[in-house]
């Protein structure tokens, strides 16, 4: 049996590995107690959070000390579609027409000033930039959210944007790892696949994400795509062949690894929620999304808490994470 303050530590660190989002333009009195009683990790902030600056504001504020450690405060702003924040703040054009003008000191530029409105609210880290290659037409998912068409044109101008996060303290979070660009499907309504080769997609979709990985972005999501060159059975997000074995071994990266959202249909529709965690952490997630259900959330702690108490190699995971985690915070 675990003594009573290796478990109490060992709850408090499955906590910090969970990113929630709330319901509204203020935390509740319930959300407040979930929030007090879990030590959540961060949190997401959606257009439903974002009424004016100074409710923004507050909400943040109340974000950051309702937990017993310092929050990522997270969202996405990319520009373009992915916009989250109301007038008067700037909506920014999409990484396809920044990647257009072919000017890395523009993207730069760019990237500084989403930061420093970012940083006026309290915000500390963005999903963004998009790493993906737009290479399929068809994509639903995708489209002018990535900076370009080839894997030298998404490179030259997504890392530029992200030191341009960086210089004005917002930290960078590319995605979606190993490469969302040449899918058919939205992984928010169902599980995409990729069937090329490993040959194609080390010479596509994971350039940028190697260049990334050389320019120490401090934090990559990973996809809810199925990569069968890689992994027949699961999806980036579950895999250890892919989080552990590629990203990890082969590209060398030693940043914080975020899941995308573990309520998307890519995951729920084909998965059992619980095993998923379990999956993911065990793959080296790092830090777990839960965007919509706080109890949810809650629930996933729990369920991690009593799996980890008798799992060794899960501890290790966790006690991996939580390094990583605090380490960026």
């Amino acid at each position: 049996m675990l003594k009573s303050a290796i478990v109490k530590k060992l709850n408090f660190q499955i906590g910090q590995m969970l990113m929630v989002g709330v319901g509204s333009y203020e935390l509740t009195r319930a959300e407040l107690k979930i929030c007090q009683s879990y030590n959540f990790g961060g949190f997401i902030l959606f257009s439903r959070n974002c009424c004016d600056p100074t409710q923004i504001h507050f909400l943040c504020r109340s974000l950051s000390t309702s937990t017993g450690n310092l929050p990522f405060i997270a969202i996405d702003a990319e520009g373009g579609s992915v916009h989250r924040l109301p007038m008067p703040f700037t909506h920014f054009p999409a990484a396809a027409l920044v990647g257009k003008t072919g000017n890395p000191d523009l993207a730069f530029r760019v990237g500084r000033a989403v930061a420093a409105e970012l940083t006026l609210l309290g915000i500390n880290l963005n999903f963004a930039p998009v790493l993906d290659v737009n290479s399929n037409a068809e994509n639903p998912i995708i489209g002018d959210r990535a900076f370009g068409a080839t894997p030298d044109q998404v490179a030259a101008m997504a890392l530029p944007w992200s030191e341009g996060l960086s210089s004005s303290g917002i930290i960078p979070c590319g995605k979606h790892f190993p490469g969302h660009g040449n899918t058919d499907t939205d992984s928010h309504l169902d599980l995409p696949l990729v069937a090329k080769s490993l040959t194609a997609l080390h010479a596509v979709e994971l350039q940028p994400f190697l260049h990334a990985c050389r320019s120490r972005i401090p934090a990559l999501m990973t996809a809810h795509v199925v990569f069968p060159a890689f992994e027949e059975e699961f999806p980036a997000t579950l895999s250890s062949r892919i989080v552990t074995g590629v990203l990890r071994q082969e590209l060398g990266y030693e940043g914080v690894v975020f899941s995308d959202d573990m309520e998307m249909k890519a995951i729920t529709g084909h998965f059992d929620a619980e095993q998923a965690a379990v999956s993911a952490v065990r793959a080296g997630i790092n830090v777990l999304l839960y965007c919509h259900d706080l109890t949810k959330a809650a629930g996933i702690v729990e369920l991690l808490c009593r799996e980890a108490r008798h799992d060794s190699q899960l501890r290790a995971r966790i006690e991996e994470s939580t390094a990583r985690i605090d380490k960026l915070k």
